[in-house]
């Protein structure tokens, strides 16, 4: 059972990105999250199981996707202290994410009584990648 403290702390935070196989596999980690400022900040490599191919010093457009995804999730959940899931997502690359760690920021831009927008700007090498908005359903 899932408490307020869970989506309010950063072991909380933590503890519920890593019960997925997916997160764990990427080595997805909560940085920093900002209640008042609605605001999440999720880190990964870029090499490794996120790699556009073996050896490869470029982020797969999957791995950045899922990053989006899961940034505004849990920005969402933060938000509204429970889990919801994702009912849209679109997703623009910018450039190849060619640094060591991809660092998604999310931010909830609302939070409704029946769904939720997000928006996340991904950031490798110091260089703005990708941005994405998200839709979650928030009433069910």
């Amino acid at each position: 059972m899932e408490t307020d403290s869970d989506f309010r702390s950063l072991e909380g935070l933590q503890a519920l990105v890593e019960t997925s196989p997916i997160h764990r596999l990427l080595g997805f980690r909560v940085a920093a999250f900002d209640v008042e400022a609605a605001t999440l900040v999720l880190r990964a490599p870029a090499d490794g199981n996120a790699a556009r191919s073996d050896g490869a010093l470029q982020a797969h457009g999957g791995a950045i996707a899922t990053l989006i995804d899961s940034a505004a999730t849990f920005a969402c959940c933060m938000q509204v202290q429970r889990s919801v899931p994702t009912m849209n997502i679109r997703v623009d690359y910018l450039r190849p994410a060619a640094g060591p760690e991809l660092t998604a920021t999310a931010r909830v831009i609302r939070a409704g009584r029946t769904t939720a927008l997000v928006d996340v700007e991904v950031v490798s090498g110091g260089r703005l990648v990708a941005v994405g908005r998200c839709g979650h359903a928030v009433g069910i």
